[in-house]
Formats: C-alpha cells, sequence, structure tokens
C-alpha cells in the first residue's frame, strides 16, 4: 500500500459549487476509484486549498490511473471539476494536483 498525498487549489468563486458537487460524487465515479484501487479517500479544504490524501493498494498505479483517465464518467466529472480548481505553479510538469512528499507517518 502506498499513501498519496495531493494539493491543488479551488477558485474562490467555485467554492461552494466544488464542495456541493462532492457531497453528492457520483456512484459511477465512486466505483471507478474502488476499481481503480483507491482506499481511505479524502479531500480537505482550508482557505481555498485543497489537500487529497489516499492509499493506493494496487500494483500499478501508472496503469489505473491511465484506466481512470480513459472512463467517460471521470472525463465528464473532471469537465465539470477542473474549471474549478487552479494547480500549484510549483507542480511537476504533466500534474494537475501536484504531489507531496511524505515526511512523517504513524500508524
Amino acid at each position: 500500500m502506498a499513501r498519496y498525498g495531493l494539493v491543488l487549489r479551488v477558485r474562490p468563486e467555485y467554492q461552494d459549487s466544488y464542495i456541493e458537487y462532492h457531497k453528492a460524487v457520483w456512484p459511477d465515479v465512486l466505483a471507478l476509484i474502488r476499481d481503480c484501487q483507491i482506499r481511505n479517500y479524502s479531500i480537505f479544504l482550508k482557505d481555498h486549498t485543497l489537500f487529497a490524501y489516499f492509499e493506493y493498494h494496487g500494483a500499478d498505479f501508472d496503469a489505473d490511473m491511465k484506466k481512470m483517465a480513459a472512463s467517460e464518467a471521470m472525463r465528464k466529472w473532471w469537465d465539470i471539476m477542473e474549471p474549478m480548481q487552479e494547480p500549484v505553479p510549483t507542480r511537476k510538469p504533466g500534474e494537475w494536483w501536484a504531489r507531496m512528499d511524505e515526511v512523517f507517518h504513524a500508524d
């Protein structure tokens, strides 16, 4: 199992809409997330900054992310979410959500 922490900004004018959409994530999107071996997924919000945490339980993260990106349901979800979001300027090339480095963990 691998833990992931990611960061992204939500545009202030879309914050309420972003929250409302996430109160009722589409069932097929939730099923796909699970099918792609993601568990214990949370998104937190503070001062227009989104922090996502999840645990990946699969064997090929890149393949599972390609599977997710190929899904029509996920592409439709992203088409709604992306205008509400603003990537952080320090993200790596190809990232939307910027990956964070884990510096501490305790069970």
